[in-house]
């Protein structure tokens, strides 16, 4: 682990900080001059004395103006020192952009600077300033004590942050948090409708399940320090730590009360996120793996088989790492990947497990950027849900990024809320719908806020929103990754065998479809390129050349 941390005491620093001085920041021994470094320093600055002393950028500005025989009033625009210009700004509160002091509007998500996405959710309009006013049609039913749904959330978990001020704030910062607990009070769920789980840390016992002793230890540690980092954009200051143990617990918890009946499912609204954590290493703006916590502790609660489906736009590594060779934990992962040239770069379709487990890791790997609904319903469809039956868990957890959505700035994807509300419907139907979901990733807060809101509102037992049809037709991207992953997995799942074969009679009659509309449209290309011959020519000199090159035409266009 790599660790930035302040040379000088943390009271100092925090006294300075608290005294109105500037902020702290990372001091060495390069700052302070020997004594060596001192009589050079004077050297130097004795001789830029005498220099300055002998002529000065205005004295020799003014000999030549002598030398050139001009009068000093021709100077009178010279300005030696002229103030910088400064460039005002502002960060979008919603996907964190830099914008242009001048302009109201994000430029790149569109939101009001001082929009109220952050008291009221989604809800808010991004078009106005906060007005405070929001109303919103609440459906009846029921209240937490009667609930069946079950949220954890503590607001120590906000104190995670990122220490130095920078330009452009982190994306994985504690607004995530605030806006769809914003979205949530707002609509009357939480609180509300479910049911609050008490927050705790998690036991070193408990973690030592998942990661290394050495790795625990690096995380905690990170609370003697006033920042720190493990990688260049995974951040820890003196509160991440416990905020880490907090999540880990919640996911504990929640998963213990799911399994055991007295709740039906849950949402672990928590972060830091976790998918990207290994046994030994934190990245990815990850430090504990909730998700691989979660499964532990509800196999040692007594389910035999769990099921782990991340959507998060992300390959989760880390989950990945921990079960791929468990044949108790079968992980399915859908994600951009690329080629292996998106974060973080594993996650391919033949990454299928090893040492006897193989067939228990399953990734769906996009190759492209802008999936959106039909995708990934289309792959839960054929792969997801075939597998998962086969399968037969006894709990489901979902390591929930929802920075696959629209308007997502990292992921650049297209999903929708309907969409994340009906994969979550379509998991629903195993294991009698003992499931869990946990917070991963996700960076535009009104994505995300409406995403985890119709996510709880499908565990709560409300429909999800009908705009998408039963059937779906996906891209041509979307097919082929689909088809790429069902000829590796059937190997190891024999139940994909017979729809591998129609989808792949399907996708060669779409080519042949296809090919040909393309004769068609290169055809119609071909016809607006035909030369048409002057109708002047016709009555001129050139009458033969018309009547010659207008038959050609005539007859290259039949052809066509």
């Amino acid at each position: 682990m790599v660790l930035e941390t302040l040379d000088s005491s943390r009271e100092g620093s925090k006294r300075k900080h608290a005294n109105g001085g500037d902020a702290a920041v990372p001091c060495s021994d390069d700052d302070e001059l020997s004594n060596g470094d001192l009589n050079t320093a004077s050297g130097l600055s004795s001789k830029r004395a005498r220099a300055s002393k002998e002529m000065t950028f205005e004295d020799i500005y003014g000999a030549e103006a002598l030398l050139n025989g001009e009068d000093e009033e021709d100077d009178s625009d010279w300005e030696p020192v002229q103030t910088p210009v400064e460039f005002v700004k502002w960060c979008c509160v919603n996907c964190t952009m830099a914008n242009p002091g001048d302009m109201v509007h994000c430029y790149i998500c569109g939101e009001h600077k001082e929009s109220g996405i952050l008291r009221h959710g989604y809800f808010a309009s991004p078009f106005f300033k906060d007005s405070g006013l929001i109303e919103v049609e609440e459906k009846c039913g029921g209240s937490s004590a009667t609930s069946s749904t079950a949220v954890g959330f503590d607001e120590r978990m906000l104190l995670h942050s990122e220490f130095e001020v920078k330009a452009q704030p982190h994306p994985e910062r504690p607004d995530r948090l605030r806006a769809i607990a914003a979205s949530l009070a707002t609509a009357g769920v939480f609180p509300g409708r479910c049911l609050p789980i008490h927050a705790r840390e998690i036991t070193k016992q408990e973690l030592q399940m998942v990661h290394t002793s050495e790795h625990i230890d690096a995380v905690d540690i990170t609370s003697q320090l006033l920042y720190s980092y493990f990688t260049s954009d995974t951040y820890a200051n003196e509160y991440s730590a416990r905020a880490a143990r907090l999540a880990a617990g919640l996911c504990a918890d929640l998963a213990t009360e799911i399994f055991s009946g007295r709740v039906k499912n849950g949402f672990a609204l928590v972060r830091p996120p976790g998918h990207h954590a290994g046994i030994k290493h934190a990245m990815g703006f990850c430090l504990h793996n909730n998700a691989a916590v979660a499964a532990l502790v509800a196999q040692a609660a007594g389910a035999k088989k769990v099921l782990i489906v991340d959507w998060d736009v992300h390959h989760g590594n880390g989950t990945q790492e921990i079960f791929e060779q468990s044949k108790s934990v079968l992980y399915i992962s859908l994600h951009r990947h690329e080629g292996g040239n998106f974060y973080p770069g594993t996650g391919a379709a033949d990454e299928v497990g090893s040492n006897g487990a193989e067939g228990y890791c399953v990734n769906v790997p996009w190759s492209c950027g802008g999936v959106g609904d039909k995708d990934y319903i289309y792959a839960f469809q054929h792969v997801v849900l075939p597998i998962a039956s086969a399968f037969s868990p006894d709990f489901v957890i979902v390591s929930a990024g929802f920075d696959a959505a629209r308007g997502d700035p990292l992921g650049c994807c297209d999903v929708t809320p309907a969409g994340y509300s009906r994969m979550t419907q379509m998991l629903g139907d195993l294991c009698g719908g003992k499931m869990l979901v946990i917070l991963e990733g996700g960076y535009n807060l009104r994505s995300i806020s409406s995403s985890a809101t119709a996510v709880i509102k499908v565990l709560l037992g409300e429909s999800p929103e009908n705009d998408l049809p039963i059937a779906t037709t996906p891209s041509r991207a979307g097919l082929q990754t689909v088809l790429d992953v069902m000829n590796i997995q059937m190997k190891f799942w024999p139940s994909l065998a017979t729809a591998y074969s129609k989808l792949l009679s399907e996708w060669e009659t779409r080519l042949i479809e296809n090919n040909k509309n393309q004769v068609k449209k290169e055809n119609q290309v071909k016809r607006k390129k035909l030369v048409r011959v002057p109708k002047w020519w016709k009555y001129g000199r050139k009458k033969h050349l018309y009547k010659f090159f207008s038959a050609r035409t005539k007859s290259r266009s039949k052809r066509c």
